[in-house]
């Protein structure tokens, strides 16, 4: 089997994790925080240390700004309704995910007035001029996706940050594709809100993510409840982070961040980052030689993610996608990937494409046998489906 989903969810996760998780719930599962007996103080120390460990990925100056969330929509959720209120601007791109669209539509259904600008090229890019054009006198928020999982374009989140620094606004950065890919400075990019999710990049669980929150921003919490801290008070405690993480947390995930967090400290950055770009760059050169394959993204390799989006003409992405699962055991994504916007600047809108997301543990030998797959897909016909013909 062949896995080639990670934009989704990377897999498998680093050994270590499955070896942690493990360990937390048999010796640590106790209730961080909650209690004076050693499991809950062990329990509580793991949630710390994964808090320092991804404070220090990110450059936050306190570890106490980093929020644990269940995932990035998470994460996007408490940074919007947490920060603005009906009369406030934001500033957008029309191509973002789901997970930053629809709050958005919601919040301009209640009074927020929401610019969606496009991108400035075919391929994706937002221009920061065209931010900075946008800006109103009531413009709160600049809030931006810093690479498409579509196009797998990459944002110059940076130059963003310059702009929403000289006008006093506030960035919120989606990196749910980016955190664990990309180096990110929180500091140096003048970020304000930066959520991430845990299952990508960053190779922990499911129901594991962050936002981390710059000293300059407070945010309205969107629940209050337990915290284990000011058990005196019927008020919602005041500090970081507690403030934000009521109720019991998901700490055998957190347990299994933070050791996802160590392998790719372990490995670098950089290291992960150049295995990738050998992938994509064996498979788009292996796309452009097979006839009938349309490629999208940037044609600029070093500012996209190691997602790739295609099609087949004459096979539907659907259809492409069973027979790499069942002629080849070969696990892509179809559709629209949640992100419907980014296919209408692709023009693969309401089909999308078939995309090829490679992660730290793929091999070169597995894109060569996608492209064999592949090649073969595209010189048969799509009737062949139903009679199981391609092998």
């Amino acid at each position: 089997m062949i896995y080639l989903d990670n934009a989704a969810t990377s897999w498998p996760k680093p050994e270590a994790v499955y070896q942690t998780m493990d360990t937390f719930l048999r010796e640590k599962g106790a209730n961080p925080g909650r209690s004076g007996h050693d499991m809950a103080v062990a329990a509580e120390k793991v949630m710390e240390e994964t808090r320092v460990l991804l404070a220090r990925l990110l450059n936050a100056a306190d570890e106490k700004d980093i929020i644990f969330t269940l995932n990035c929509t998470d994460s996007l959720n408490l940074a919007l309704k947490g920060l603005l209120k009906p009369g406030d601007h934001v500033i957008t791109s029309s191509i973002s995910h789901n997970s930053l669209t629809r709050p958005l539509r919601k919040l301009e259904h209640g009074g927020v007035k929401v610019t969606r600008l496009p991108p400035c090229s075919e391929e994706g890019f937002v221009s920061p001029a065209d931010i900075e054009q946008a800006i109103e006198p009531n413009t709160r928020l600049i809030a931006v996706t810093h690479a498409s999982n579509v196009s797998g374009v990459i944002q110059p989140v940076a130059e963003f940050g310059e702009v929403a620094k000289r006008h006093d606004i506030v960035l919120l950065v989606d990196a749910a594709q980016t955190a664990g890919a990309l180096p990110i400075d929180v500091q140096a990019a003048n970020i304000d809100l930066l959520a991430v999710t845990g299952h990508k990049g960053l190779l922990g669980p499911t129901g594991t993510g962050g936002l981390y929150i710059s000293k300059r921003v407070e945010l309205g919490t969107l629940k209050e409840g337990g915290t284990g801290t000011v058990s005196e008070s019927e008020e919602q405690p005041s500090g970081r982070p507690h403030m934000y993480e009521s109720g019991t947390p998901n700490t055998v995930g957190i347990a299994g961040l933070g050791a996802g967090l160590r392998y790719l400290m372990s490995r670098t950055l950089a290291d992960i980052q150049m295995h990738k770009q050998t992938l994509v760059d064996r498979l788009l050169d292996g796309l452009a030689a097979i006839a009938g394959i349309t490629v999208y993204g940037p044609r600029d390799r070093t500012r996209r993610l190691s997602v790739v989006p295609f099609n087949i003409e004459g096979w539907s992405p659907d259809e492409v996608g069973a027979v790499l699962d069942q002629a080849f055991d070969i696990k892509v994504r179809t559709g629209l990937h949640c992100a419907p916007a980014a296919h209408k600047v692709l023009g693969t809108y309401p089909h999308g494409t078939v995309r090829v997301s490679v992660g730290c543990f793929n091999t070169l030998a597995e894109i060569d046998f996608l492209l064999e797959a592949l090649a073969k897909i595209a010189g048969a016909e799509p009737a062949t489906l139903a009679a199981g013909e391609i092998r």
